[in-house]
């Protein structure tokens, strides 16, 4: 009796499948299968081909797939998750396509194209017990791979799987940012040396992911992260790692802490292209390195008809975004550090946020701090730039103390003199020698030069949009403050764009419109009393004096000792002071 040969081979099995399909299904068929065969078409296929697996079948929403490496197997694995962790930022999460994947390294059976074995079945029990958008390995699949990937994994202890005789020690492989760390192998070789954080705020813009499947769309992606990380070289207060080391991650499944480490920044940003038909989607996530927390997350459309119109188009907002995220994370971070250690720029950070209401009460709290600053490094244009608008703040709405007005020229001077190019400080200096100085030649150069440096500031853009109008200019002034509001909507300081535009239709006497810009500043910065002045003259024009009366009540409540000559006195030209003037008369407001 002869017994027929059986066909047998090791290998790394791959189970895989969605989690919640049945409920997807139930919800939306069409779509959920559409968005299934989009992943699988764009990304899933061509990671597997890649990392050389072969899928040998599906099964609806499954699938098994043979890899001659544990190492490729888990890489892929990882691939796959991030790709889909980043694909699924704009859709709801109730219609998002997660995978649950199980790998396991064992003797499996061939006959004729298909697989069978226990090696087969271990996978498919591990890809159950997998977390949605998870991986879970078999601790053989551990032994082969440990050590050889940039990936950590989680001890999961012995677990039961369903129809397996006895309990099995799994592992969780774990491609997000809050991964625990892999146990340390003496055998191994000694890890990559963390490198140091560098004295201000260091980020770099890892290779993005191109989910297309298109190998066309991989010049496209890397020109988008070139253009970035060259956006962001130009915010001066901002350590960025240059294109050649963080393409060096290209291609690979990484740890964004492992990234923060090797590389010395605190944050990081990675995303991904995906290409349908002549239209291009870009998705972007800010991570910080050493917690992994997601600082901001956002996705960006656009026609590939001018691809490099396109690529400007995206890297100005994604530049303009990433600015104001950062310096929010900077000032909870600064908050955090306990204050024998807080150096000058800790002490900036500090100051910034009592900026925001423009009362003089909150600018002698940052002047403090800010003083302080100065006195650790009496050479910080932004700390100079800074304190010049707090003494403006304290000259316009503190009484016109002329010591405060020379104060406040001899900072903003001092700030433009040092040659900073930080177009942030440039632009508040610009601001001060503005309004108490009356230079508006200077003023509006200062602009020019800030702009030129980084075209996606925000603060040069809102700036320099409140100066256009102070300046009688209502179409420069609309232009910057559109730009900014577009490029940052949800800045600290966009009440000023609202501001400019608000001016800008007082001074083409569209008085409804102003009233509707001024309300949106207050909105955005209600406890500015300025904007509940101007919101209220503007009603007044209109000849809406009983809608006017609560917001006067309101703005004196802020500044009980408003008088006319104010609007003389900041800056405007006689046109809009005027009008300005001739509307508190209106409202019976003292001069």
């Amino acid at each position: 009796m002869t017994t027929a040969r059986v066909d047998r081979r090791l290998a790394a099995i791959l189970a895989a499948d969605v989690a919640g399909y049945s409920r997807l299904m139930g919800a939306d068929e069409e779509g959920t299968l559409a968005r299934l065969k989009a992943c699988r078409k764009a990304l899933v296929d061509p990671k597997i081909a890649e990392y050389r697996g072969r899928i040998v079948k599906t099964t609806g929403d499954g699938m098994l797939v043979e890899f001659g490496s544990a190492v490729d197997a888990v890489r892929c694995a990882v691939e796959v998750q991030r790709c889909m962790t980043l694909s699924n930022v704009d859709i709801p999460e109730t219609k998002r396509v997660e995978f649950r994947i199980g790998i396991h390294v064992g003797d499996i059976i061939i006959d004729d194209n298909d697989i069978f074995g226990d090696g087969v079945n271990i996978a498919a029990r591990l890809e159950g017990i997998a977390d949605p958008g998870g991986i879970c390995i078999s601790d053989d699949a551990h032994r082969q791979i440990r050590g050889k990937t940039e990936i950590a994994y989680d001890d999961m202890g012995h677990q039961s799987l369903k129809n397996i005789a006895e309990p099995m020690r799994a592992w969780r492989a774990r491609p997000a940012a809050n991964a625990a760390p892999a146990a340390v192998n003496m055998d191994q070789p000694a890890p990559t040396p963390t490198l140091a954080l560098p004295d201000k705020p260091s980020i770099v813009v890892l290779p993005f992911q191109n989910m297309s499947g298109d190998p066309e769309q991989e010049y496209f992606a890397d020109g988008m992260v070139e253009d970035i990380t060259t956006g962001l070289s130009r915010i001066k207060w901002l350590f960025v790692i240059a294109r050649n080391s963080s393409f060096t991650y290209k291609g690979k499944a990484v740890d964004v802490r492992q990234v923060g480490r090797e590389l010395g920044v605190r944050y990081v940003l990675e995303g991904g292209v995906r290409k349908t038909g002549n239209r291009v989607r870009i998705t972007t996530q800010l991570v910080e390195a050493e917690t992994g927390g997601h600082l901001w997350a956002d996705r960006f459309d656009g026609a590939l008809e001018d691809v490099f119109d396109l690529q400007d188009q995206i890297t100005e907002r994604v530049v303009g975004i990433v600015e104001p995220s950062l310096k929010r994370s900077e000032i909870e971070r600064s908050r955090r550090k306990p204050p024998e250690n807080l150096d000058a720029y800790d002490l900036y950070l500090r100051a910034l946020p009592h900026m925001a209401s423009v009362m003089p009460a909150d600018a002698r709290i940052a002047a403090g701090f800010l003083n302080r600053a100065l006195e650790l490094d009496p050479n910080y244009p932004a700390a100079q730039a800074l304190l010049a608008w707090c003494h403006e703040i304290c000259f316009m709405r503190g009484g016109f103390d002329e010591a405060d007005r020379v104060a406040g020229l001899d900072r903003a001077r001092a700030s433009i003199a040092s040659g900073t190019d930080d177009a942030a400080s440039l632009a508040i200096a610009a601001l001060v020698i503005s309004h108490i100085g009356k230079e508006r030649e200077t003023a509006s150069r200062t602009i020019e030069r800030a702009l030129s440096l980084n075209p996606s500031c925000a603060v040069a853009l809102y700036f320099g949009a409140r100066i256009s109008a102070f300046n009688g200019n209502p179409e420069a002034a609309s232009t910057h403050a559109k730009r900014g509001l577009r490029l940052s909507p949800f800045d600290l300081f966009s009440y000023e764009a609202h501001n400019a535009l608000g001016l800008a239709a007082l001074h083409e006497a569209h008085h409804d419109e102003a009233a509707l810009h001024f309300a949106n500043a207050i909105q955005a910065n209600s406890r500015f009393s300025t904007l509940y002045f101007f919101q209220a003259v503007a009603l007044a024009l209109a000849g809406r004096l009983e809608e006017a009366n609560p917001i006067v009540r309101r703005a004196l409540e802020l500044e009980p000792g408003f008088r006319n000559r104010f609007f003389l006195d900041i800056g405007l030209i006689p046109a809009i002071a005027d009008k300005l003037v001739e509307g508190a008369h209106l409202l019976g407001l003292p001069d």
